[in-house]
């Protein structure tokens, strides 16, 4: 039986409003083998989120059927308000425990992390600047990689085709390209001539400003209108299709750009604990952090399937067959063509 009223009846909520929401989900079963220093590395990460963000940032972790040392760090972290959310749950699998968390999330703007990025000064503030200079951003990498306007790239080209804004420049910091590569096991046989030149694009808002064409998945911010709310779970515990069909192909989908920051604002950390991650930030590099997309609404945008099967699936033929005319219109040398 009940006896009285319920004493939160018709009491609205007082929780506070947040325009960025950061996704965290964490698979550490074990501390032996394989997953021996990713407790420490996952701690790295955190701290180094919680050193990085705005305070309209907030922070879901889900555990994905992790051991017992790292659901008591959790749950600290929560105790303490250093996370919002805390989702524990069997093990699901990767992308299955961030659909659980996007189905709760309605912030404006998604970072999507793994649990072993190191993040930089910045990051933030300059992710932000490239969805406030680019319009059609959909997704913001902050870690340059190889090649990532042939992944996903297409209608970014497709829609400068008669402007003069992307173009080959030297690559912002090619240590941390080497370094990327390094730390997801690629031995040293790349094509070197990588490291010097990325496509980029330029803003017509901030013509001192750049991005560099096409994102990787590791770590992204993404707007939330590209998710749908019925977005159903996948069969995938990890791989196969599901980071591409769940978190890349969506953007272009809707015809959104997939872009990336010029310069690297974050670090892979793999699963091997190095001394540089130990290296303390110096947090007097931070900028002030400006979270504000108030033109923006969170209504999910459909598939847009014609401007997808023009821009980017005949684009990519397109491009294929006139490959050499377009890297010199985009000022690649003569010598690089070939290889490039």
């Amino acid at each position: 039986m009940r006896i009285g009223t319920n004493p939160q009846r018709n009491i609205k909520r007082e929780i506070k409003g947040y325009n960025h929401r950061i996704i965290v989900p964490v698979y550490i079963p074990n501390m032996d083998g394989y997953y021996k220093d990713s407790f420490d590395i996952l701690k790295v990460c955190i701290d180094t989120l919680l050193a990085t963000i705005s305070k309209d940032s907030a922070i879901t972790v889900v555990n994905n059927g992790s051991c017992k040392e790292v659901i008591g760090y959790l749950n600290e972290l929560f105790i303490e308000n250093k996370i919002q959310d805390l989702i524990h749950t069997q093990k699901i699998g990767k992308l299955n425990s961030i659909i659980k968390a996007l189905k709760s999330s309605s912030e404006p703007l998604i970072t999507i992390t793994d649990a072993d990025v190191y993040f930089k000064p910045n990051w933030l503030s300059k992710t932000m600047d490239i969805f406030k200079n680019f319009s059609k951003a959909g997704v913001v990498g902050i870690v340059p990689q190889f090649k990532q306007f042939e992944n996903l790239g297409y209608n970014v080209i497709y829609d400068n085709l008669l402007n003069s804004n992307i173009k080959f420049t030297k690559v912002n910091n090619p240590e941390g390209l080497t370094s990327f590569y390094k730390s997801i096991g690629w031995d040293n046989t790349y094509n070197k001539d990588y490291l010097k030149y990325n496509l980029t694009i330029k803003s017509n808002i901030d013509t001192n400003l750049k991005a560099v064409i096409g994102c990787g998945h590791f770590v992204a911010t993404y707007k939330r209108e590209l998710f749908d709310v019925d977005i159903r779970f996948t069969d995938y515990l990890l791989g196969g299709s599901s980071e591409g069909d769940y978190l890349d192909k969506p953007c272009v989908k809707k015809d959104f750009w997939r872009l990336t920051t010029n310069g690297n604002y974050a670090s892979h950390m793999g699963n091997i604990l190095e001394s540089w991650m130990k290296d303390k930030i110096d947090y007097s590099l931070q900028d002030e952090i400006n979270i504000d997309l108030s033109k923006d609404t969170n209504e999910i945008v459909k598939d847009k399937n014609f401007y997808f099967l023009l821009k980017t699936k005949l684009m990519r033929l397109f491009y294929k067959r006139f490959k050499s005319k377009f890297y010199k219109k985009w000022g690649l040398s003569n010598e690089l063509h070939k290889n490039y």
